[in-house]
């Protein structure tokens, strides 16, 4: 593989939607990570985040008031009206969105329409967070999507932080866990080479890994791995086919992996709850339940 001049896009988060914030906060929490307080958005869906040490998060989202989101949809809002076709598509329990960070969303939307991979109109919006204490401050963002044709269930977006609170976040990263990084997004397509362009373009990263499981790209501080039928039994144990349903193509996320401090630490809060996990390979896998979203690997990683 030749060097690549370009700075791979780092992932910022996931977009898991879920049946309901409730039903997530209780299941997260089994699985041993710490939960932030319920937040609203100023188009209906709601989320509770997980937050993680490297800066990245998981964004569990469910809808909160039902009428807003149909009215944000229609005037154009890209995020609700993709969640909507995702829920119609898949049902309320899934891995939906990969989030890339970026310190230009404007720069970001001029290359997906001049790539022609853009899934529409830029998103711009505020609200409000609350720390610990009680006291409240305003965080903007920017968010500019893209997306393939070919594949209706997964979007991608960047997000750059116009103004970011100076909140304390510290004691939401500690995890009984033990989670300190997001280590791998999988998606799954039967033919995963044919998405190789579309890949390269959103996470800006031109190397690739080609095998017999699949293509894997690193992003900024992440593997990003879409697999064949095979390459998602043999690193997740998932039986089923890439996609239901008349074996329809497109890339679809499937899993992802979280890196922790320790498996037995991990393999120690499951048994507690009765929550069955797989070994494979290196990785401890749980397979997906209400509130998870999609199925969850675990995987040490080197403290730094």
């Amino acid at each position: 593989m030749s060097a690549s001049p370009r700075q791979p896009r780092k992932v910022d988060h996931l977009v898991l939607p879920v049946t309901s914030l409730e039903a997530s906060r209780e299941r997260l929490s089994a699985l041993g990570f710490t939960v932030a307080a319920d937040a609203r958005h100023p188009f209906g869906t709601e989320n509770a985040c997980v937050f993680f040490k490297d800066g990245t998060y998981l964004e569990p989202l469910a809808i909160g008031h039902r009428e807003t989101c149909e009215a944000a949809a229609l005037k154009g809002n890209v995020f609700v009206a993709r969640d909507q076709v995702f829920r119609f598509r898949r049902g309320h329990e899934g891995f939906s969105s990969l989030v890339l960070s970026s310190d230009d969303a404007d720069k970001d939307q001029k290359a997906f329409k001049k790539l022609g991979i853009s899934a529409g109109n830029q998103l711009k919006f505020s609200r409000m967070f609350k720390e610990a204490s009680g006291k409240e401050s305003e965080g903007s963002f920017k968010l500019s999507f893209a997306a393939d044709l070919r594949s209706p269930d997964s979007l991608f977006f960047t997000c750059e932080r116009v103004n970011v609170p100076k909140i304390d976040r510290s004691a939401l990263e500690k995890h009984a866990n033990g989670a300190v990084s997001i280590t791998e997004i999988a998606l799954g397509e039967p033919n995963p080479s044919d998405f190789q362009y579309f890949l390269q373009e959103v996470l800006n990263q031109r190397n690739i890994n080609s095998h017999s499981f699949g293509i894997e790209l690193e992003s900024g501080n992440a593997n990003i791995a879409a697999y064949g039928a095979e390459g998602l039994k043999a690193w997740y144990g998932i039986e089923s086919n890439c996609h239901s349903g008349g074996g329809a193509r497109g890339l679809r996320f499937r899993a992802f992996s979280v890196g922790v401090k320790s498996l037995k630490a991990v393999e120690k809060i499951l048994k507690k709850k009765k929550i069955e996990a797989r070994k494979i390979a290196h990785r401890l896998v749980v397979d997906h339940s209400i509130g998870q979203g999609c199925v969850i690997a675990f995987e040490e990683v080197k403290s730094k």
